[in-house]
């Protein structure tokens, strides 16, 4: 027995996307408004889109509750286990005394705020993105900057704008390949027409976070930085995403920003150091000494994640790992089940990728470097179920708010919310950035993001004269922006940073930078499509056989 899916249950695309979009009303209202916590938001959000399908969209109860179970089982893993794996890496460093080394040699490179978000939040978030992906880099750069002395809120809000640049190239460049396997445009095309929009905010972004966090006037103070780590990064992302492909640009940027700053610090300081107002003074002293040996070994932890995630995703590797620890099975009940509009069915397939999962390499960095750090194995378990217990709230969070974005795109609400924007004629380029982002506010993922709207805006772009590549990358520009103000990655930063039950605080915190970048994102893809034609990539079609 089969469900089709539902578009326009009254009959009027207009109110119908009215209803479609409560859901996604309530998760701002409850945030932004009652301040709730996120892991309540979530479920709640939950229960009111099961109601709006099984009620509204007359979709069948059973596949309503077995679409959000799958949606949950995907957030426990691999989600929850990136993050469960990279916060318990950071405790070890922590509980180890090693990360107080950690801080004194960023405090020996540098003790100014603006710089150090620069480096950590901006350039290692951007690599990290590169190699990882799924959350791990907010988790890991916002609980390092905590460490170093920032405030809990500013750390993780500004490490999730932060990790806006990368995005759309991030876990070596799934998003764009997904987005060329669902749209049959080249894979190549997609990255350089992406390549051609975003190096545009990352020159931006370092000014704009340090803009954030101090102000203009300090900000000027440490321009020779901004434009260093702005520059070196969009020449590098722009060059690789153009030239070599999507895989690598995160990776190769974010290097390249971080060995551009150190060598601009080696002989350039600020006048001022700046530090947050009402900060406490300082207690590192740096006129110590650390030989290079301990340096290495307060690092080897991250030294270790970075070899690891590196190996984990070579794909020779990937292939054998899953050869030998993988389960897969069809989703029983749901698998092929619902058909959508051209009644094609939906696949419901759960990899369980144990070991080639990034998770996976994350855990076993820290498990190489429990002996290194000079910890007993007992130690670590110790560690590892004390961070099980702080993340207690966030796992719920996630699965909630993955079991939400399940039904909702399983139902046809999703598409339903995204049809009066496809029916804007000639303006569609400016409002292609805007589905991007709302896919990955539902997702928390280009990836899904791209996967969920990518068909929808190649063919919409076609109807209306505009080459669909400008579209489809549009929907992975837009996403990155989205990324910031997803729940899950709200969940994620509260969680890396101990603000749990303050996700409210936080989504508040990012939500206007988030409309902000959009608006420029969407200005910059209209004036593509009808401006500057001449900056899209030449390509040809795949020819059908």
């Amino acid at each position: 027995m089969h469900w089709k899916q539902v578009i326009d249950p009254f009959g009027n695309i207009g109110l119908s996307a009215l209803v479609a979009v409560i859901p996604i009303l309530f998760i701002f209202w409850a945030l932004v408004i009652k301040k709730m916590k996120g892991y309540q938001t979530s479920l709640m959000a939950t229960l009111l889109t099961i109601v709006i399908a099984i009620f509204i969209y007359g979709m069948p109860a059973k596949l309503a509750f077995l679409s959000a179970g799958n949606g949950a089982l995907y957030g426990l893993f691999p989600i929850c286990w990136i993050v469960i794996t990279a916060v318990f890496l950071f405790n070890i460093t922590v509980k180890s005394g090693q990360f107080e080394i950690i801080k004194h040699f960023m405090a020996s490179i540098t003790s100014d705020r603006r710089l150090q978000a620069l480096l950590i939040a901006f350039s290692f978030g951007a690599f990290l993105e590169g190699t990882a992906g799924f959350g791990a880099p907010v988790a890991i750069t916002a609980a390092m900057l905590v460490g170093l002395g920032f405030n809990p809120l500013y750390a993780s809000g500004i490490c999730l704008i932060a990790n806006t640049a990368p995005v759309a190239f991030g876990a070596i460049g799934i998003p764009i390949t997904v987005a060329s396997q669902v749209t049959a445009i080249p894979e190549l095309a997609i990255s350089q027409m992406v390549g051609r929009t975003l190096p545009l905010l990352s020159f931006v972004l370092p000014f704009y976070l340090v803009v954030l966090m101090s102000g203009y006037k300090k900000a000027l103070e440490v321009m020779p930085a901004i434009l260093v780590c702005g520059i070196s990064f969009a020449m590098m992302q722009w060059l690789t995403s153009n030239f070599l492909g999507p895989a690598l640009p995160d990776v190769i940027a974010g290097v390249s920003s971080i060995l551009c700053l150190l060598v601009l610090l080696k002989f350039w300081k600020p006048k001022n150091t700046w530090r947050f107002p009402k900060e406490p003074t300082p207690t590192i002293n740096v006129e110590k000494k650390y030989t290079a040996g301990q340096i290495i070994r307060a690092w080897s932890p991250f030294i270790l994640l970075t070899l690891m995630v590196i190996i984990w995703g070579m794909q020779p590797v990937k292939t054998f790992l899953n050869k030998i620890g993988q389960l897969q099975f069809e989703f029983p009940g749901l698998h092929n089940v619902i058909l959508d509009q051209n009644n094609n069915p939906i696949p419901h397939i759960f990899k369980f990728n144990y070991l080639s999962a990034a998770g996976t390499a994350i855990l076993l960095s820290g498990i190489l470097s429990i002996p290194l750090l000079k910890l007993k194995f007992s130690d670590g378990a110790k560690i590892f179920i004390e961070t099980l217990k702080q993340l207690r709230f966030p796992i719920i969070t996630v699965a909630g708010v993955l079991a939400f974005a399940y039904i909702i795109n399983d139902s046809g609400i999703t598409i339903t919310v995204a049809e009066p924007l496809a029916n804007t004629g000639i303006l569609f380029p400016f409002f292609a950035p805007i589905l991007g982002w709302l896919g990955v506010f539902i997702t928390g993922s280009d990836t899904s993001g791209n996967a969920l709207f990518g068909k929808l805006q190649a063919a919409t772009a076609t109807s209306i004269g505009v080459d669909p590549v400008v579209t489809v990358a549009a929907n992975a520009s837009g996403g990155v922006v989205g990324k910031m103000i997803s729940p899950q990655s709200i969940a994620i930063g509260a969680a890396a940073v101990n603000l749990v039950g303050k996700e409210s605080e936080l989504f508040r915190f990012t939500f206007k930078h988030s409309l902000f970048i959009l608006l420029l994102i969407c200005l910059i893809v209209i004036a593509q499509a009808y401006l500057f034609e001449w900056i899209i990539p030449h390509y040809q079609m795949p020819v059908a056989r």
